[in-house]
């Protein structure tokens, strides 16, 4: 289930709440050197070698599952047409990520990034027009909303670190 907060973090299901002071990325934890260093890459951060690593893919899953979830039941399971282009839309998200990822090059990943981007606004697009036909509510549309604003803000990021890295992709070594 998603936590609100300044710090919206996925969390398993059945792990149990997770405060601020969890999260390395936390104002509270900053303190702490270790932490601080990760987020200065100060202390080399982990490689990620798998799609299922990065951050903005897990929560495109999440996103994926939420918006799966609000489309199976209640009046919003009867537009077909407006169910069907959220789904599309939300898988769109996690499987340009991973696509793009697993092209091997940092233009190629660069571009999929792009599309996830896109696919992540018309997402939040869709969000106001179920909320305006009253399919679901605002306290519901919020969350979705700062969900969907939030993978837009990781793709973005890495989208930056892309265009500023050396880093050229696997298939160019």
């Amino acid at each position: 289930m998603l936590v609100q907060g300044p710090m919206t973090k996925i969390q398993d299901h059945n792990a149990g709440p997770r405060s601020n002071d969890q999260d390395p990325r936390s104002y509270s934890n900053l303190k702490s050197t270790e932490s601080w260093c990760r987020i200065c890459n100060i202390f080399p951060m982990p490689k990620i070698t798998r799609f299922e690593d990065l951050e903005a893919w897990k929560y495109a899953r999440e996103l994926t599952k939420e918006i799966f979830r609000i489309t199976r039941t209640g009046s919003l399971s009867q537009n077909f047409r407006l169910s069907d282009q959220m789904r599309s839309a939300s898988v769109s998200v996690m499987n340009n990520i991973a696509e793009g990822f697993e092209r091997g090059g940092d233009k190629e990943f660069h571009n999929f990034l792009s599309i996830a981007k896109g696919s992540a606004g018309e997402v939040r697009s869709q969000l106001y027009v179920v909320l305006d036909q009253g399919y679901i509510d605002s306290e519901e549309f919020k969350i979705i909303s700062d969900l969907t604003s939030s993978i837009s803000r990781q793709v973005s990021g890495l989208m930056k670190y892309l265009r500023r890295s050396e880093f050229k992709g696997s298939k160019f070594k």
